[in-house]
């Protein structure tokens, strides 16, 4: 094999840095490059398709050898659907780690996983369970050596919050959490892993609805889906709950074909796990859509306008939101305390109370 003159470090000057010789194959380099080649010729694979996690119609929801990634409000069921997705992988006979970031504890992770119904002997082999608590950056980067040789089907991280600090990293800098995926996620992902991770919304109104806090560069290394979570029944010791997942991205549309619908987040199912720790992910119903949400506070602050608001507009005015905070609030609130919808009718002077119509 003869190596061309201009990737030789002879061919530099002086105190330059040399360049890394890269692998050569005959008349044609299939790893520096694409192999167009092999796609003009069908050699290469079809487009992934989620493989982990499959709804009540068989299809399933996560990307193997993937980072997905779950958001939502606090308490809104993102850790219940990623240890049920374990669950199920550790039924099926799969490896499966938790990374605990967010210190839930062994004692709580094993538990939820007892009652989604994985027998004792299985999380205490350590050759099908793992479950970790890094203790610092040196702690959290030998576990990502031993998870790439160990090779896991799945593996959840909780949170991504939690992540960036732990590598004294700041949470809100793109290039800083490149750094994070580049170092913890991706290679878990490239040794064949399904990574689910967990990510929290901004507590701003209008930031919330843009996404995961911080930086915009989390939905960029996206390589499977990202799903916005939503609580639809909240969720009680002893009593369940549900939640929906709207699908915010997905790379290789594989969920979105299974799913329906032309709104822009569509719902890609409803996790719902009954009084007995039993679950289920059910998937959408046809034209069924997630509806709209607002946060409870806002929703206080509208039923103590006085008199009761009668636009966005008038919203907007007295308590200085913003435009999509002010849409989404004054709806739900219409919808829940049956306030009459008076917007592009003028100022009105009348003052109803609220469950009341206009005479």
């Amino acid at each position: 094999m003869t190596v061309p003159d201009y990737f030789a470090a002879e061919s530099f000057e002086e105190h330059t840095v040399p360049v890394p010789l890269p692998p050569m194959s005959g008349t044609r380099n299939t790893v520096i490059y694409g192999d167009v080649a092999g796609l003009l010729s069908g050699d290469l694979p079809p487009a992934p398709t989620p493989s982990v996690f499959h709804r009540s119609d068989g299809k399933c929801i996560f990307y193997t050898g993937q980072f997905n990634l779950l958001f939502g409000e606090a308490e809104s069921g993102k850790t219940f659907v990623v240890i049920g997705a374990i669950a199920r992988a550790l039924i099926a006979g799969q490896r499966a780690v938790f990374i605990d970031m967010d210190h839930n504890g062994v004692q709580g992770i094993v538990t939820r996983l007892l009652e989604f119904g994985v027998p004792p002997e299985i999380l205490s082999d350590l050759n099908r369970f793992r479950y970790k608590e890094p203790e610092d950056k040196l702690d959290l980067m030998a576990t990502v050596a031993d998870l790439k040789a160990w090779k896991p089907h799945i593996v959840g991280v909780d949170s991504i919050g939690e992540l960036l600090p732990a590598l004294g990293l700041n949470s809100n800098s793109p290039d800083d959490f490149t750094i994070a995926h580049t170092s913890v996620l991706k290679p878990l992902a490239m040794a064949g892993a399904c990574v689910v991770a967990i990510d929290h919304v901004a507590k701003n109104a209008e930031s919330k609805a843009q996404g995961p806090t911080g930086t915009v560069a989390k939905a960029r290394a996206v390589g499977g889906v990202m799903l916005r979570v939503t609580v639809k029944d909240q969720f009680r010791p002893g009593h369940g709950g549900s939640c929906y997942l709207n699908i915010k991205k997905d790379r290789h549309g594989g969920l979105r074909a299974e799913s329906g619908g032309s709104d822009k987040e569509p719902l890609a199912g409803t996790f719902k796990m009954f009084a007995d720790s039993s679950f289920t992910v059910f998937a959408p119903e046809e034209g069924e859509r997630t509806p709209q949400a607002a946060p409870g506070v806002d929703i206080a602050e509208l039923k103590a306008m006085d008199p009761p608001p009668i636009s966005v507009r008038d919203v907007k005015d007295r308590l200085g939101w913003g435009t999509n905070r002010a849409h989404i609030a004054l709806k739900v609130f219409r919808d829940q305390f049956l306030v009459p919808d008076t917007e592009g009718r003028g100022t009105g002077t009348g003052h109803f109370e609220l469950g009341e119509t206009a005479a």
